[in-house]
Parts: structure tokens; C-alpha cells; sequence
């Protein structure tokens, strides 16, 4: 096994991970590892915008008000004053790095989304705002020269030395490389493709949950799933998302009789929390019995919605869906994860010297559901403190040498599952028809114990991405199952069928962990 030394590694390069690169490249080597190309992330597709209290309407104080209303009781209040504070600091610092969002005029122009009482929502080149912030964050990351990226390399498991994290065993050409590292910050992502509906990328399959899970680290809130209303629902199309914007912007929702019926649903009507809005349309389908809903935009004007919204105009366009003209057939899927590996304010796990920022991470700054256009701030407010926090608790640890000459093969021997494709298929149908978004005691045993039938998988060694990513699929499925089974209630994006209020300490988060090779839980 080859060996190699860095000061920091990072595992990711979303905006969380890219974040995080610039705050330690000063002060040492950084090492960017990713499994796919460097720019391949969830911030890429991120349509809407980001959410930030810079408009003459709007107040920090709002926005934290906001936050915590989506949260629906569960928010971290510290975690939340941090994100809403410090976000429009580090908006400024994105805008100096040469970020060009949209203006009206010689201002910025905001929009409003979901459960947002502001415009507050910033966008570049209409709907691409996630693709601007990965430019402008690689090109500012290229500037150090103490940062190296380490594409197509897949981490398959932590480094875990005297109950320290000293780096990651990572998988590249099928040979393996132990990276000693003084911090280690995972930044790997959500894990939307452990469920057969999803706006996430093929790369979101929830490695760096897994993988701290493994090591011994705690995860909590797993049982917060956020499910995107409005994707593009088509045989013949992948799930692409429909910006919550393009609600924002007066988009009705109709049947597919082409009534609109959120009224019915909610007073706010398009623009009620996600949750909610995905209920409603589940409602709709089940009433009508049919396989999808309609958005409507065919009443704003063409030359505003085609400026809007360009790359969702010419992407719908490819799948003979003209959303100037058309009613657009949407349905939801599994979008973003409000838990993940525990940590504080700071990014903070509970394995020393094991970091975590961005949708891997859980602060509990989105407490039971996300507001809509958070996600992209608390990649860079966290990323940057995240960073921080790594370089300063490291800043005593000299020698790596140690730790190198104790590392020894990860495995003796690798296993191979030629059906992986197959699991995979059946493991994230299961997920979406037993632990989607509406869920009862008896779909998540049905569940449960399906997954235990692969669970001779969770043993095993891997040496392709294929196999390793079902490891970590299923390690992630079974915490989802397994907290959605223990919270007897509903609440924010969970939403149990057989108990409808929030129950009896509802208050309380459910932490995970290992022991004994199982999956043990606490509330907090």
C-alpha cells in the first residue's frame, strides 16, 4: 500500500469542500479528494439561488425568523444565528472572488421562494446560480498552490488511530493509498440516490455519512429526508428539478385535470414549505390516480420566463416540453438530507480530528426541513468555519511520521457481488415506495427487513465504485429506516400516516451510532 502525507484532506469539492480549501490554504498542504471530477457536486445543479439577508426589505433577524419556522421546532437556534449572520459576509467575499449574480439595474436582484417572507433569494444567469459559485470557488482554489486536487478517487474508509482520525484509505485505479492527514473534513454531499425518484446527481450516494458511521462517529436527524415538490416527470427524461423559484415567480400547480388545488392544502398555497407542497401533490395523484401533476406557466410572459429560467427552458426543450406553451408534468423526489454526521457550530464531529460541513454535516441548522435556498449558504458559512476550526485544533500536531509507519493494509482480501445492479435498483425502489414521504410503522418494517437481508454486504471489502457505493447506500438507507421508525410522529419532512401529530418528546433528536457492528441510538 503506497502512503502519502498532507496537512489537510478534504473529502469533496462542492461548495462545503471548495469553502473549506480556501480557508486552510494558507497554512498548509491541502489534499481535494473526489470520486468523480472535481466540479461533479450537488452545488453544480443547485437552481434557485442562495438565500441572504442583503435586500433594503430585509433584516438578518427575518431570515433567522424564517429559518426556524421551516424548521418546524427542530433548529439549532446558534446554528441558525451563525448561517443568517455571518451569510451576507461571506456573500460580499464571493462578489470580490468575482461571483456575477443577476441585477436589476445597478442592484442585486433578490427573488422569493418557499416560506421565505423576503425576497432574499440571489440567482446568476437566471437558474444556474449553483454552477456560478463552483466556478468562481475552483477558480479562487486554483490560486493556491498548496492545494492539490485528487479526482476519480473514492474514499473507502477512515483512518482511525488510538480514537483519532488520521486520514482516509481512498481507492484510485483500483490501487489502494492510505492518506495521513493532521484533519480530516468530510464534504461528500447528500444521499439522494439511495431513493429511486431524485434531483441529486449520480454522485450523491451518501459516502461520507457512511463512512463516519463506520468509523465510530455519531449522526443525527437521519430521519429528515426533504423531497422536492416539482421535478420533470417523464419516461423519457432523467428527474430534473424545477426550481422552487419558478413557484416563486407565480407558477401554479394544477391536476391533471388542470385544476389548481393548493388552496386546498395550505393558505400560502405555491409558496407553503416543501413538505407540505409534496404531500399536496402525492394527495392530487392518489385522488386522481395518476402518475403526475402539471406546473403551470403559460400565464407569465415568454421573453421573462425564457430570461428567467434558461437553462430550465432549453432542458425541458430537449424532452419536447416548451414551458412557455406547455403545462410541464412534475412529480416529487428525494432531494436534500436535513441530517448527517454530527457536529457543532464549528464542524466538529464526535471523533477527534474528523470534521464535517455542508448537506453531509448536521449542525441542526435546518432543523425537520430546509428552507428553500439555505443549503448553498451553509456550505460556504460552514465550510469557512469548518476550515477554521481544522487548522486552528491541528496547529500543534508536528509529526506525521508516527502514524505513517503504523498503517497497514486495509483488507486481506477484496469481494466482488455481480447482482450489484440489481440490489441497487431493487434497494432504492424499496426506499422511495416504504420510506418515502408519507411513511407508517408497518411500510418502515417492511422495509427494515428487507434491508437486512443484504446486510452481509456491510462486511465486505470492495475494490469497484459500483460495489462501494451500494456499501454506503445501504449503510445510509438502514439510519434513515431505522430513525423514521423510532420517531413516532410527524414532523417537518417526516411524516408518519399512522401518527399524524408531532407526539410525545418531539423535541428531541435522534443520534445514531455503531457498536457491536450495530445500529445503536440515543436522543439527544
Amino acid at each position: 500500500m503506497e502512503v502519502e502525507t498532507t496537512d489537510f484532506l478534504i473529502i469533496g469539492s462542492g461548495v462545503a469542500g471548495l469553502r473549506a480549501a480556501i480557508e486552510l490554504a494558507p497554512h498548509g498542504s491541502v489534499l481535494v479528494a473526489t470520486k468523480d471530477m472535481p466540479k461533479e457536486s450537488s452545488t453544480e445543479y443547485a437552481q434557485g439561488g442562495i438565500a441572504v439577508a442583503l435586500s433594503d426589505e430585509d433584516k438578518v433577524g427575518i431570515h433567522f425568523e424564517d429559518t426556524l419556522k421551516a424548521g418546524d421546532g427542530l433548529c439549532n437556534e446558534d446554528a441558525v444565528k451563525i448561517l443568517v449572520g455571518e451569510g451576507p459576509e461571506r456573500i460580499l467575499e464571493l462578489i470580490s472572488w468575482g461571483a456575477a449574480f443577476d441585477k436589476e439595474g445597478t442592484k442585486l436582484d433578490f427573488a422569493i421562494e418557499g416560506a421565505h417572507s423576503r425576497k432574499r433569494v440571489l440567482h446568476a444567469k437566471g437558474d444556474s446560480t449553483g454552477k456560478e459559485l463552483e466556478r468562481v470557488l475552483l477558480n479562487k482554489v486554483r490560486s493556491y498552490t498548496s492545494v492539490k486536487k485528487y479526482p476519480f478517487a473514492f474514499t473507502v474508509d477512515l483512518i482511525i488511530k488510538d480514537g483519532e482520525c488520521c486520514g482516509a484509505y481512498i481507492l484510485k485505479d483500483r490501487k489502494m493509498t492510505a492518506i495521513i492527514a493532521k484533519a480530516t473534513i468530510l464534504c461528500t454531499g447528500g444521499a439522494g440516490q439511495i431513493f429511486a425518484r431524485t434531483t441529486n446527481p449520480m454522485v450523491a450516494t451518501g459516502d461520507g455519512m457512511a463512512i463516519a458511521f463506520r468509523a465510530g462517529a455519531q449522526l443525527e436527524d437521519m430521519e429528515f429526508i426533504q423531497f422536492h415538490p416539482t421535478s420533470l416527470y417523464s419516461q423519457y427524461a432523467p428527474q430534473f428539478l424545477l426550481s422552487e423559484a419558478m413557484r416563486g415567480e407565480g407558477a401554479i400547480l394544477r391536476s391533471i385535470n388542470k385544476e389548481p388545488f393548493m388552496k386546498n392544502y395550505h393558505r400560502d398555497a405555491e409558496l407553503a414549505p416543501r413538505d407540505i407542497v409534496s404531500r399536496a401533490i402525492i394527495s392530487e395523484m392518489v385522488r386522481t390516480e395518476s402518475s403526475h401533476v402539471y406546473l403551470d406557466m403559460t400565464h407569465l410572459g415568454k421573453d421573462f420566463v425564457r430570461k428567467r429560467f434558461p437553462q430550465i427552458y432549453s432542458t425541458c426543450l430537449q424532452y419536447n416540453v416548451e414551458i412557455t406553451n406547455d403545462l410541464i408534468p412534475v412529480s416529487p423526489a428525494a432531494h436534500y438530507i436535513m441530517g448527517g454526521v454530527k457536529t457543532d457550530i464549528n464542524g466538529i464531529t464526535s471523533i477527534k480530528r474528523l470534521y464535517a460541513a455542508g448537506e453531509t454535516a448536521c449542525t441542526g441548522v435546518h432543523g425537520a426541513n430546509r428552507l428553500a435556498s439555505n443549503s448553498l449558504l451553509e456550505g460556504l458559512v460552514y465550510g469557512a468555519r469548518t476550515g477554521s476550526a481544522a487548522y486552528q485544533s491541528s496547529s500543534g500536531i508536528k509529526n506525521l511520521t508516527a502514524v505513517k509507519e503504523q498503517v497497514s493494509e486495509h483488507a486481506a482480501a477484496y469481494h466482488s457481488i455481480p447482482e450489484h445492479d440489481e440490489i441497487r435498483m431493487t434497494l432504492r425502489k424499496l426506499m422511495w415506495d416504504r420510506v418515502g414521504i408519507i411513511r407508517c410503522g408497518e411500510s418502515l418494517k417492511e422495509a427494515r427487513e428487507k434491508l437486512s437481508e443484504w446486510a452481509f454486504i456491510l462486511d465486505k471489502v470492495f475494490y469497484t465504485r459500483r460495489e462501494l457505493e451500494l456499501k454506503n447506500m445501504l449503510t445510509v438507507a438502514m439510519m434513515i429506516t431505522e430513525a423514521a421508525s423510532l420517531r413516532k410522529g410527524s414532523v417537518g419532512a417526516h411524516y408518519r400516516s399512522d401518527y399524524r401529530e408531532k407526539g410525545p418528546d418531539w423535541q428531541k433528536h435522534i443520534a445514531l451510532f455503531r457498536e457491536d457492528d450495530r445500529i445503536k441510538y440515543s436522543p439527544a
